[in-house]
C-alpha cells in the first residue's frame, strides 16, 4: 500500500495554475491584494487540477493517538494515562478540538494508533455528529527510543499504512479537505528528535517546552533527544527507518495521512509540531506531496518553524498555540476556505462592468 500511495503523488499542474493566476488578476480588486491567499488559491488549483478548485468543504479532522516509552525518562510531568484519559474527551465532545470543530461544521474522527491502555468514552454527547473512535492500534505505545528502537520498521509501515487508509476514508466519505490531529503525552520529544533528523538540526533547535515543562525538566529533553539521534544516527534518505528509531506512532500515522491525501489531490491542513515533524518524513517519501500541504498555524514549539522552513510552508495565522488537538488548524479553515471561494464567486472587471486601471 505505501508504495502505490507513493506512486500515485505527483507534481502540481501547471496549466490549472496559471489559469488560476490569470483569473486573479482578472477580479475586481488590485493584484495581489489578498496577498498569500493568492497563492494559495493558485497552488490548491494546481492540486485539484482545475480552476477553480473545489471548495475544501466538508472539513475532516483526524486525531491519532498514541504512548511513547520515552515518557520514562521523565520528559513530561503529565502521566501517561491522560492521553487515554483525552480520548474518552474527545468522544464526548468536551475537548478544544469538538468546540472548534462545531464552530467549523467540521467531522472529528479519532484514530487509537499506539495508546499504552485501551480508551473509554467518554460521558456526555457532542452536539454535532458524534466523534467516531477507530481502533488500529499497532502497539500499546512505541518503545524508549534512548535504550532501543521506538518501533521495529513493520510496526512504522503498518501505522503509516494506517494514516493512508484513515486519508482514504474519510475522502471516499466526502471530505474535501483533512485536518491533522494529535493525542499523546509526551509526543513533542519524538517530534523534536523527528524535525531534528530530517532538517538536520541540533537537538536544542527542535526542541521545545511542550505542556510546558520547568527548565530542568527542558534540558532534559533537549538531552534525552541528543541521546537518541546519537544512538540511532537515523538516515533522512530512509524515512521508514527515521520513523522506526525516534517516531512515534502517530507521527507515522500522520505521515501516511498526509501521503494518502496528496495521492487523492485533496489538500491536507496541519496543526501543530506534531504534525509539521510528520509531514516531513512525507515529504521524505514524495516530495511532491508538499503540493498538498498548507500550513495552518506556526506553533510556538520551535521545532515547528524549523520544520516549516525546511518543507517551504507559510503559517496562515501566528496566534502562539501550542494545544495540538487539531486546534490550529481547525481555526485556519475559514482562511482557506476564503482563498478557494474568491475564486468561484468575485466578479471580473469585465463581468461587473468596473473600469480597470
Amino acid at each position: 500500500m505505501l508504495e502505490t500511495t507513493i506512486a500515485a503523488i505527483g507534481p502540481l499542474d501547471e496549466p490549472a495554475m496559471a489559469a488560476a493566476r490569470d483569473l486573479q488578476g482578472r477580479l475586481t480588486k488590485p493584484a495581489g491584494s489578498l496577498g498569500a491567499l493568492e497563492e494559495l488559491s493558485v497552488r490548491l488549483a494546481g492540486l485539484a487540477g482545475a480552476c477553480p478548485p473545489p471548495l475544501p468543504e466538508p472539513a475532516a479532522v483526524a486525531i491519532f493517538a498514541g504512548d511513547h516509552g520515552v515518557h520514562a525518562q521523565g520528559v513530561t510531568p503529565w502521566p501517561q494515562e491522560v492521553t487515554a484519559q483525552m480520548i474518552g474527551n474527545f468522544l464526548a465532545g468536551g475537548a478544544v478540538v469538538n468546540a472548534f470543530a462545531r464552530q467549523a461544521g467540521a467531522s472529528v474522527t479519532v484514530v487509537d494508533v499506539g495508546v499504552a491502555t485501551p480508551p473509554l468514552a467518554g460521558p456526555g454527547a457532542d452536539a454535532g455528529p458524534a466523534p467516531r473512535l477507530v481502533d488500529a492500534n499497532v502497539r500499546r505505545g512505541t518503545r524508549d527510543m534512548t535504550v532501543e528502537a521506538a518501533l521495529t520498521r513493520d510496526e512504522a509501515r503498518a501505522a503509516v499504512e494506517t494514516g493512508v487508509r484513515v486519508a482514504g476514508d474519510l475522502v471516499d466519505a466526502g471530505a474535501g479537505i483533512l485536518l491533522t490531529g494529535d493525542m499523546g503525552i509526551g509526543n513533542t520529544t519524538p517530534a523534536a528528535a523527528l524535525v531534528a533528523a530530517f532538517a538536520g538540526v541540533d537537538p536544542a533547535d527542535a526542541t521545545g517546552r511542550g505542556t510546558g515543562v520547568d527548565d530542568p525538566t527542558y534540558r532534559r529533553k533537549i538531552e534525552v533527544v541528543r541521546a537518541a539521534l546519537r544512538r540511532h544516527a537515523p538516515d533522512p534518505a530512509d524515512p521508514l527507518g527515521v520513523l522506526a528509531a525516534v517516531g512515534g506512532l502517530e507521527h507515522a500515522a500522520l505521515a501516511g495521512l498526509i501521503l494518502g491525501a496528496a495521492a487523492r489531490r485533496v489538500p491536507v491542513l496541519l496543526d501543530g509540531v506534531i504534525a509539521v515533524s510528520a509531514a516531513l518524513a512525507a515529504a521524505a517519501f514524495a516530495p511532491h506531496a508538499t503540493g498538498a500541504m498548507v500550513a495552518g498555524h506556526r506553533s510556538a514549539e520551535p521545532g515547528a518553524t524549523v520544520a516549516l522552513h525546511r518543507l517551504g510552508l507559510t503559517p496562515l495565522i501566528d496566534l502562539g498555540l501550542r494545544l495540538g488537538e487539531g486546534t490550529g488548524a481547525l481555526l485556519a479553515l475559514p482562511v482557506v476556505t476564503g482563498a478557494v471561494r474568491v475564486l468561484h464567486e468575485v466578479a471580473t472587471f469585465d463581468s461587473a462592468g468596473v473600469a480597470e486601471k
